[in-house]
């Protein structure tokens, strides 16, 4: 009888798959995962990310900025959510079957997870040429553009979670 696996245990299998094939030395492992928020491209270091699930239940919290969410409850932890899109543009994400909770690795210090649109799968930066790299916010490494034109921004995930306005959630 085939044995099941649960959505931690295969994404924990495919990261630490990835990082067996970079300590061998194979060449071109894409380390980033692409996001669409709002209406832009993102590129986040998968090593950022704790976990990617689809949108739980959210309590919601009163007296809150409104790109606060609310608090999801995740194997009995609690998280603070975000909808990033809504805190970068002032849209929210509308609700969609592809939009997705990234949940922040915990070397971080915080308990929080961004909602993104949809998931673009995995990118090799090495195959996008360098955009824009002047006066970019703390929260965006760098600006790339792939072969069709459209833009890639870089998340500096560090640089995300020590902004004062993302860690002061109420109004």
């Amino acid at each position: 009888m085939a044995r099941k696996t649960s959505l931690r245990e295969f994404q924990e299998s495919v990261v630490a798959r990835l990082q067996n094939a970079t300590a061998a030395g194979a060449a071109a492992v894409a380390s980033k995962v692409g996001v669409l928020v709002g209406e832009e491209r993102w590129l986040i270091t998968l090593s950022d990310v704790a976990e990617v699930i689809p949108l739980p239940s959210l309590a919601p919290v009163p007296l809150t900025r409104r790109w606060f969410q609310g608090v999801a409850n995740v194997r009995g932890m609690l998280y603070g959510v975000v909808d990033f899109a809504d805190y970068l543009y002032g849209q929210p994400t509308p609700p969609g079957i592809d939009s997705r909770l990234l949940l922040i690795h915990p070397r971080y210090g915080v308990n929080a997870g961004l909602i993104v649109a949809k998931m673009l799968g995995l990118k090799h930066t090495d195959q996008l040429t360098p955009g824009e790299q002047e006066g970019l916010p703390p929260w965006v490494n760098a600006e790339y553009v792939d072969g069709e034109g459209e833009i890639w921004k870089e998340l500096n995930m560090q640089g995300l979670v020590t902004q004062a306005e993302f860690l002061n959630v109420g109004i």
